[in-house]
């Protein structure tokens, strides 16, 4: 009942943040900043390390039974130092999945920047989606979380996915490039693929095999690579 009381708190909080304006925002960098940061370079650079040990304590312990001080204690700072940055356990975790989305979409960005076609793109996406989680196993287990502690956070993490996903998709079917499909359940679709290849191959304890650069097997990412480019085929794909 103790730990019931402490999420429904916490959701209110949230909620509370976000009415007050002092939930993080997103820079146009694409990485989330709270509204505490100091604009000095070395304090970037505390927040920086604050917030990846956040996503080590958060990824190990879950949100209940981390705690501020292990934070800080990982992180090397005092707790009085954190509170510069954040206000509560709560709004560091709401920015970390502002910041783990952030970072996700710049790494599939950034894969698929000058890609010749739209099915080129999925399959350079995908690779950089894995190779992000496996980098970044806790992020499961965050997002996941996030659904109880902090909802709103986890919805706005996968619709801020979904956005560029239809954003490319519609592109490409005004081309003819990928067939006549309703974008936003295609993006979804496609993000749902992903989803669970990650958690399979990447996330849940398994024996030894062959990997490509993403951390998939080579032969599971080759048949949903094709699996997708023929599902999205258009009149005028290669």
């Amino acid at each position: 009942m103790a730990r019931t009381g402490r999420r429904d708190a916490d959701v209110k909080h949230h909620g509370a943040l976000k009415a007050a304006g002092t939930a993080p925002t997103e820079e146009p960098d694409g990485y989330a900043r709270s509204s505490l940061t100091p604009s000095t370079a070395r304090g970037e650079v505390t927040k920086r390390r604050i917030l990846d040990v956040a996503e080590e304590v958060f990824g190990e312990q879950g949100y209940y039974e981390a705690s501020v001080s292990e934070i800080t204690r990982r992180a090397g700072v005092a707790q009085g130092t954190f509170y510069i940055y954040y206000h509560s356990k709560l709004e560091i975790f709401v920015e970390l999945i502002a910041d783990l989305g952030a970072r996700v979409r710049g790494a599939m960005r950034e894969a698929t920047l000058d890609v010749p076609g739209r099915l080129e793109a999925e399959r350079r996406g995908f690779a950089a989606f894995f190779a992000f989680v496996r980098d970044h196993r806790r992020i499961y287990r965050i997002v996941q979380e996030a659904e109880r502690v902090a909802p709103d956070a986890a919805h706005d993490y996968y619709r801020r996915i979904s956005e560029g996903y239809v954003r490319g998709l519609t592109a490409a079917m005004a081309t003819g490039e990928i067939r006549q499909l309703d974008p936003e359940a295609t993006a979804y679709a496609l993000m749902g693929i992903g989803h669970f290849l990650a958690l399979r191959w990447l996330v849940w304890p398994q024996p030894d095999g062959e990997t490509g650069e993403s951390g998939i097997p080579t032969e599971v990412y080759e048949s949903v690579v094709q699996l997708i480019e023929h599902g999205l085929a258009g009149e005028k794909a290669p």
